[in-house]
């Protein structure tokens, strides 16, 4: 075939897969939202600095992820188990798209695979941590806006005034209060959340596909792909949640009208007065809804992503 008539996948790959990529992550993220916001009010209930600064509210916390989840439909309607939804979706267009393309350019590369065509497993660790890291840090304002959105159910309980009243509204209060630097308010631990989150997803669904594939008789077929989804959610909340933690509780702080923190310093400051405050535990709450949010998610985001992948001809990941 003349090159001119070759197909799209095959003329612009990365654009295929990056396309290809966020089309999976999105259906994958509305599947599993519902935790994701489950988990969210979770990592957010018992803060510390919160009591400390007496702005802790009155609304009592929920004390697990069942009657978390049943809370919210109870006293928010059922809708609001998908609020933040638009921003998350926004977010993995560009995180997904970016870590796919990232970690795939690293891979065949500047990392480069062995004469054998195997991956070395320190290759893939360091090829899923850049690529997570670097896709993360241009979707972290979407971050931010989903992670206020997601708590202005609980705001209303609380008694306290919303922030944001939408997607748009988010960004302009946001900006208006830090200026453009504001957006990238909590990136720090979200880059090192996204790099973690990545090794244990791309970096253990990676090698256990091909593992699989190369000592097993399995075929790569969605057996193949169930099988390294569940594992590799399981690596990425292990890895991923105390960062998960820190990040979303200094996104989710109080601002003051020069867009900064009024709880947390920084990223280690919140982590020192989250492990005094509340124990070292504290940095795994949410942690269940989390790794039950990460196994489906992942396996959602795997079989759309080589479903679709067949379908258009887009070579295999």
């Amino acid at each position: 075939m003349a090159p001119e008539e070759r197909a799209l996948p095959d003329r612009w790959p990365r654009i295929s897969k990056f396309v290809l990529s966020a089309c999976a992550a999105s259906v994958a993220e509305l599947v599993t939202f519902p935790l994701d916001l489950t988990k969210t009010r979770l990592q957010i209930q018992g803060e510390a600095a919160l009591k400390r600064f007496g702005e802790g509210g009155a609304a009592v916390p929920y004390r697990g992820m069942v009657r978390t989840a049943v809370g919210i439909v109870q006293e928010e309607g059922l809708l609001k188990l998908w609020q933040g939804a638009t921003p998350a979706v926004y977010r993995h267009i560009v995180y997904s798209g970016v870590r796919m393309v990232a970690y795939e350019q690293l891979r065949d590369s500047p990392l480069g695979k062995g004469e054998s065509e195997t991956f070395p497993l320190w290759k893939a660790v360091v090829g899923g941590m850049a690529a997570g890291a670097i896709g993360q840090f241009f979707a972290s304002p979407t971050d931010l806006v989903k992670v206020q959105m997601q708590m202005e159910g609980k705001r209303r309980l609380e008694g306290k005034p919303p922030r944001v009243r939408g997607v748009y509204h988010a960004f302009v209060t946001i900006v208006s209060k830090g200026g453009i630097r504001g957006l990238w308010a909590g990136w720090v631990p979200n880059v090192q959340r996204a790099a973690l989150v990545n090794m244990g997803d791309l970096t253990t669904y990676d090698t256990v596909k091909h593992f699989l594939l190369r000592n097993t008789n399995l075929k790569d077929n969605s057996l193949c792909h169930s099988i390294s989804s569940i594992c590799s959610g399981l690596v990425a909340a292990t890895l991923g949640t105390p960062a998960d933690v820190i990040k979303t509780r200094i996104m989710n702080q109080p601002r003051d009208t020069h867009g900064r923190g009024t709880l947390y310093k920084s990223s280690t400051d919140c982590f020192i007065q989250a492990v005094r405050g509340e124990g070292f535990l504290s940095l795994y709450k949410g942690f269940v809804p989390t790794w039950m949010r990460m196994a489906p998610w992942s396996l959602v985001f795997w079989l759309t992503y080589e479903q679709i992948r067949r379908i258009v001809g887009v070579a295999s990941f």
